[in-house]
């Protein structure tokens, strides 16, 4: 036999070997732990939704799911993580829209988003809501309006720098027409109390971690940026329903991704697992008592994740580049 004849089969040989090992590998999978990493300290929203999927997950998968907390450099430690791990199912990343906005806020990341990750599955979805301190002299949404194009200074929080909290006010301060004071803060929970305190103006907070604190009169909220009704705030206007741009059309996300490269059956079985969770009637139950929806059914795919990741890049990029908004504490 010549040579080349033999080097050809060869490689033939090794594709078709190789071909095999993903269907049956994913077969197996998983036969130890499965970590999820949230790129933040306990307690956050994208930790709970991390510990929420990872109950469910484990039921589905027949093993212990676990999330460990990463957290430094706005979420981005714990990504490059995800990004640097092996490829084979055991190490994912939970993550919210500042994964997308992350890419613009930080040019010089030592990995890239698109190319390092492989999407899930969309998890969850919910609103934000504008929220003022309980003395603001507005009462309502037009009233907020007014007071805002008076007052000489507007003391607006932000839970960190490019966080969704802080893109959402930079455009609510925009639509209105005035210059605000963006407050920083290491997260959403410090920015509300002191909105509580009374130490700040305005926040855009994430919508269910503001819900108890509107309910208790501790909080004004003057706006939702949801596109229909939100259940846990009937009453609360909806902005792009009420004379706002689209742009404050926003939706607060969380995602599942695995490092590029995971074999395609052990992403087919992870979504097929998340989708299986997503569709529990307890998970519906549990995060709608929590204001979280479940997030729609077409974007429970690997596909639709990717997709979605790939324009909330394109949008969040440009916010940013428009509000000149740099890196911060």
């Amino acid at each position: 036999m010549q040579p080349c004849s033999q080097l050809i089969r060869l490689v033939l040989a090794l594709g078709f070997v190789t071909g095999l090992v993903g269907p049956a590998f994913a077969q197996d999978y998983p036969t130890r732990t499965v970590t999820i990493i949230a790129p933040y300290p306990p307690g956050g929203p994208t930790s709970e939704i991390g510990r929420l999927l990872a109950d469910g997950l484990t039921k589905q998968l027949g093993q212990p799911v676990i999330v460990e907390n990463v957290g430094g450099a706005g979420g981005n430690i714990g990504v490059g993580r995800v990004a640097r791990a092996a490829p084979d199912g055991y190490t994912l990343l939970v993550h919210n829209m500042a994964i997308a906005s992350s890419v613009t806020l930080f040019p010089d990341l030592p990995f890239n988003t698109e190319r390092d990750l492989v999407g899930i599955s969309l998890i969850n979805t919910s609103p934000l809501v504008i929220v003022g301190r309980k003395s603001l002299p507005a009462d309502d949404l037009s009233g907020l309006v007014k007071w805002m194009k008076a007052a000489p200074v507007i003391r607006f929080a932000q839970a960190g720098t490019g966080n969704v909290a802080h893109l959402c006010g930079a455009l609510f301060a925009e639509a209105v027409g005035v210059k605000v004071d963006m407050i920083p803060y290491r997260g959403g929970a410090p920015a509300l109390q002191d909105l509580i305190g009374e130490h700040v103006d305005l926040f855009c907070s994430v919508a269910p971690a503001a819900v108890a604190s509107i309910k208790a009169g501790s909080v004004k909220p003057f706006g939702l940026t949801a596109k229909a009704t939100y259940r846990p705030l009937p009453d609360v206007p909806l902005l792009v329903k009420s004379g706002f741009p689209e742009s404050l059309a926003i939706e607060y996300w969380h995602g599942l991704w695995a490092p590029a490269g995971t074999p395609k059956p052990v992403i087919d079985k992870l979504n097929k697992a998340v989708q299986a969770v997503l569709a529990d009637p307890k998970t519906i139950e549990t995060w709608d008592k929590l204001g979280i929806e479940v997030y729609p059914k077409e974007g429970q795919n690997p596909a639709a994740t990717d997709a979605y990741l790939k324009s909330e890049i394109v949008r969040w990029g440009k916010v940013i580049k428009d509000h000149d908004i740099k890196p911060g504490p």
